[in-house]
This record gives C-alpha cells, structure tokens and sequence, in this order.
C-alpha cells in the first residue's frame, strides 16, 4: 500500500501510513510535501512537452491534516518560456493546509561548470541502523527505515528510505519519490524530548542545483533553538551519488507544562 490513493483527478485518500508523529489522528506532513510535487509535475506534463526541473520548493504549513481524503489545486503564477513560477494547494474540507510556491527552470548544459564544496556524507554502510520509532509514533515513521550518526545534540548524518510508495498505482519522479521524506529532517536531530518540547515546523524549503535519483535520502542535519520559542533546522541534501541540495524549516519551539 501506498501513502495516498487517488480518489478522482484533483483528489486523493491518505492511507494509515501517513499518520503523524505528533499525532496519530493527523497526517505527518512529509508525504503530502512529495504529493504535492506530484501534482505539480503532472500538471506541468499536462500543460507542456518540453522538460523543465524543479529549483525550489517553498512549503507553506497552515494546519494540520486528518487522515481523510485531500483536495489539491495547481496554478502558473508566472508563466515563460524557460522559467516558471507554480503554486499548488493542499487541503481537507475546503481549507487549504499547505502551499507550495515552485520555480521551474529549463535545463541546460553546465557540465563543463558543474562542481560543489559541499561535503560528501557517509556511505548507509557506515552509519549504524536507528530505530526512529523508539523516539516518534506514527505510521509515516513506522515505514521508514534509518541509518544515523549524532555525534552531538543536534547533529545527526543519516540516510533514510521508506517502504510505502507516494500513490498506489502511479509512476512518480524520483525526485517527488524523495520528496515525500524531506520533512523527516526536523526529527532526526532532536535537541529535546518530543514528550516534553514541541517543535514543530511552519514551512519547508528546499533548493536544487542538480535533481536526486535512487531510494535513499541523506540528510546532514542541524537543529538550533533560540531563546525566544523559535528554532531552525538546516539540512545538506543528498542523494546516492553526493549532495544535490539544501533545505531548511522554521519551528516554533514549545516546551510543555506539567
């Protein structure tokens, strides 16, 4: 089974497996992200016949998903020729739950220029399993399998797959395919136990100067807390072949009262 069945054109169920960290009742965000990268692609494959890759993607979170079925919409914000600027929407019950904003771009040959400083990760062979449902509940977390160093508070490498497919029946992108675990970052690295600090996060952006391939993300991650109830959490992309991008979330950090 997958994270989502399509349910008509613009709509789709999500299944037990979307079921969150925070809480078992509402949808942990991370692959509604990656379907909503679906639902852009498909929508631009629709409209166009030329290739365009993704950028950026800018997620906005406004609330919190039950684990029913979600409507989605898309529309070219800035249309062109070689750059495009989408928005796509997600939400339950007429109220919109996250918005992307997405810049597609035309791609060009740079080989001769390509190059980065950013540093490799560590191979999944080196890097010890984690059994990150000891930490989070959930059916999104329960079909992820991990493999982590945190050499500090805060600090973790790791790389992660999941099980569970982003659409029952549907071929996706590999790099919505990796999409769908992008906001795993943020509980990966914890600085507090999430039994008495919330910290969820307010948005997710990522950008791309080369697109992902294969099952497994690799995560460099780094969470850091203010002293006014706000947090970061910054991360280095990889995929099986080195880093491709970055990506950070915004948290509000909220310690629970006894």
């Amino acid at each position: 089974m997958a994270f989502f069945e399509r349910v008509s054109e613009s709509s789709f169920r999500a299944t037990e497996h979307v079921s969150g960290a925070w809480n078992l009742a509402e949808q942990h965000i991370a692959p509604a992200l990656g379907l909503l990268v679906h639902v852009v692609e498909t929508d631009l494959a629709a409209r166009r016949d030329d290739p365009m890759v993704v950028g950026r993607l800018s997620y906005d979170i406004l609330g919190t998903l039950p684990v029913d079925i979600v409507d989605c919409t898309v529309s070219v914000l800035r249309p062109g020729r070689t750059i495009e600027l989408v928005e796509a929407r997600l939400g339950h019950g007429g109220r919109d739950a996250v918005i992307l904003r997405c810049w597609l771009m035309q791609p060009g040959d740079t080989e001769a220029l390509a190059g980065t400083p950013l540093q490799p990760l560590p191979s999944r062979e080196s890097l010890p399993p984690w059994h990150a449902a000891g930490v989070w509940q959930g059916g999104f977390i329960a079909s992820t399998e991990v493999h982590r160093e945190a050499p500090e508070v805060g600090r973790a490498r790791l790389r992660v797959r999941s099980t569970q497919d982003l659409v029952e029946g549907e071929q996706v992108s590999p790099l919505a395919h990796l999409c769908r675990l992008l906001d795993i970052a943020n509980g990966m690295a914890v600085r507090a136990d999430p039994r008495e600090v919330l910290f969820p996060n307010l948005d997710l952006t990522a950008h791309f100067f080369t697109q992902p391939r294969g099952e497994w993300l690799g995560l460099d991650t780094t969470v850091s807390f203010g002293p006014g109830g706000v947090g970061l959490t910054s991360s280095i992309l990889h995929d099986e072949n080195g880093p491709f991008g970055t990506l950070a979330q915004v948290l509000t950090v909220r310690p629970l009262t006894s």
